[in-house]
């Protein structure tokens, strides 16, 4: 969500001084920062045609590289955002994409009253319904004939600041009420862009088809596309209780997310990094880690080519580069993405998240001790993360250079827990494992973690990264097995002995399986599956390795064996760490498998 909103944020939030003619300027010079509209670029399509707003907000949208200003004094405060439902929808936004980058209470409800205020505006322009006509379905062939323009156009925008509002309220508040809320609200966002698909299908043989239509049809592909591929995502369970209250969906939101992407409506930049954010993060981390490097670079190379230094840009064109294991490349890109703009410090904190995880990679533990720091120190995201992450990197460190560092390892494990967070009453997982982990450290003698930096990476699924890189791999296989021979080594067993000597496994079979050396990873993943009711505490390891292990036997054309295997990690365990991620990934899994199935003639 945070980089859809960075899209939208960059489409109204900085200012140009036009010509009376807003089109006629030149949209090559350079504009200085903090100049406010003279003109209301961002308006509603009663003042500007479409295909002249359209040219204006692709400049706005990466005006001067994407560099932001976040003092709300600077922000263009539109005095036509009271009746003009695209200034409403713009400015709101801007305030929403605060909030989510903060996290501050006030900026959170100044978010909400915006949005509140704008679907007011929005309200204003939508088509009014009957008694008899709202009990029923909206969109029939002498509706839609009814429909003006403006009006298909503000349900789109009526549909956009949902979404957005139900996002604020999740984080507003803990409670199960606001839970509620939000969920209603994207329920009928949901129903709205429905509702508009069937419109654009019904008008697609309209011979009379202008730029405003065109816009309209960029709105619907957004919309409808990134449910329906968020939809596609989800567990067959969790899928058959959001169709019991009114979601059902199809596997078209990557192709609807495309042809808007190609398009050139107000929206195709949001189609695009909506397909981006998919490509480079949601199918490494709930998905089986295939990402689609040349979908990926074919997104974004026209924006990298015209915008070379945008910081937006160059963070993701750093992310790709990750994914590929052009890990030195991509830290020169990070840090170009920092240098690039001051005002959002925020985008400074996702780089530094990806640079400790390239330098944990590597296995340069101080550099990625060093980003783990700023995080804690800086970053309100998930400060228990970033605390258990410092602890857990400062763990790899050599001990001369821990003690130059001055930090405490215990006395942060501790802080872990303290530092959970709830997002509508519920906690996020990767949290609530790291508290589970640096629990070892709570009681008077403590029992040290065995290699938790790579464990974590494992549960972000780092090792398709370093899989990669057969040099990083190799290091990574000698450094478990560095830990494997001192754990065997050990004369006094402690409770945890056998869950970390499981883990071990699981991670040395990774790297055996990146590195080519497949029988010999089988045997790593069966060691952990036979030892099962030995383990007590990690329970997530058995579900886990069953998972990979029919992973691997996929790799060798063994589909039979391959679903057999993470089926059984599907239906035989509950309760579990990080259970929701592994059924994503699950997901996923037996998706692409019967997709294989379906095309193999």
């Amino acid at each position: 969500l945070h980089f859809l909103d960075t899209c939208y944020v960059t489409q109204f939030g900085h200012s140009l001084e036009l010509a009376a003619d807003p089109v006629e300027a030149d949209m090559e010079q350079p504009v200085e920062d903090g100049i406010m509209f003279s003109y209301p670029l961002l308006s509603c399509f009663i003042f500007l045609s479409f295909h002249k707003l359209m040219q204006v907000s692709q400049h706005l949208i990466l005006y001067c590289n994407f560099k932001f200003c976040l003092n709300a004094q600077h922000l263009y405060v539109c005095p036509r955002s009271k009746d003009s439902m695209y200034h409403a929808l713009g400015y709101s936004t801007i305030l929403v994409m605060q909030a989510a980058m903060t996290f501050e209470q006030q900026d959170i409800q100044m978010g909400i009253s915006a949005m509140k205020e704008a679907l007011q505006t929005c309200q204003r322009f939508r088509k009014r319904s009957t008694v008899v006509e709202s009990l029923s379905s909206l969109v029939s062939k002498q509706s839609v004939d009814q429909l003006s323009e403006e009006e298909m156009h503000a349900e789109i925008c009526y549909a956009e600041c949902l979404l957005q509002k139900a996002g604020l309220i999740f984080v507003q508040d803990e409670n199960m009420i606001n839970f509620i809320k939000g969920g209603l609200k994207i329920r009928t966002s949901y129903q709205i862009y429905k509702e508009c698909h069937q419109v654009l299908q019904m008008t697609q043989g309209n011979k009379s088809k202008n730029e405003t239509y065109y816009q309209f049809e960029g709105g619907v592909k957004l919309g409808i596309g990134a449910f329906n591929l968020m939809l596609s995502l989800l567990p067959g369970r969790i899928l058959r209780l959001l169709e019991f209250i009114g979601f059902s969906g199809d596997r078209l939101g990557l192709s609807q997310l495309r042809e808007g992407a190609s398009g050139s409506s107000l929206r195709a930049i949001l189609c695009t990094f909506t397909l981006l954010v998919y490509h480079t993060y949601i199918s490494l981390i709930l998905g089986t880690g295939e990402a689609n490097f040349e979908e990926a670079d074919s997104l974004l190379e026209p924006y990298l080519q015209k915008f070379p230094n945008g910081s937006i840009i160059l963070f993701y064109a750093a992310r790709i580069d990750t994914l590929k294991g052009n890990l030195e490349k991509a830290q020169l890109r990070f840090q170009e993405c920092i240098t690039a703009q001051e005002q959002w410090k925020q985008i400074h904190h996702l780089c530094y998240w990806e640079l400790m995880w390239c330098y944990t990679f590597q296995q340069n533990w101080l550099q990625a001790y060093r980003y783990a720091d700023l995080l804690s120190k800086e970053s309100r995201w998930s400060k228990a993360i970033y605390v258990f992450q410092k602890a857990a990197i400062l763990c790899m460190l050599p001990e001369d250079d821990l003690k130059r560092t001055g930090e405490d390892i215990i006395s942060l494990f501790r802080q872990v827990e303290g530092l959970k967070r709830r997002i509508s009453g519920k906690s996020i997982p990767t949290e609530k494992f790291a508290v589970r982990k640096a629990r070892r450290y709570t009681s008077s003698q403590p029992v040290k973690l065995i290699l938790p930096a790579l464990e974590m990476m494992y549960v972000w699924n780092g090792f398709a990264i370093v899989g990669k890189r057969a040099d990083l791999t190799e290091n990574l296989l000698v450094t478990i097995e560095k830990e494997e021979a001192a754990l065997e080594n050990e004369t006094n067993h402690n409770e945890y002995y056998m869950d970390d000597v499981c883990m071990l496994q699981l991670l040395k079979g990774l790297c055996l399986k990146y590195l080519g050396r497949l029988m010999q990873a089988e045997l790593c993943f069966s060691k952990v599956i036979q030892r099962e009711k030995q383990i007590k505490y990690d329970s997530y390891l058995v579900p886990f390795t069953l998972y990979e292990l029919g992973l691997l036997y996929k790799q060798q054309d063994e589909r039979e064996k391959a679903i057999r295997y993470i089926e059984t990690a599907k239906n035989n365990y509950k309760e579990y760490s990080m259970e929701s991620r592994l059924h994503f990934r699950i997901h996923a899994a037996l998706d692409s498998m019967n997709a294989s199935s379906a095309s193999t003639p």
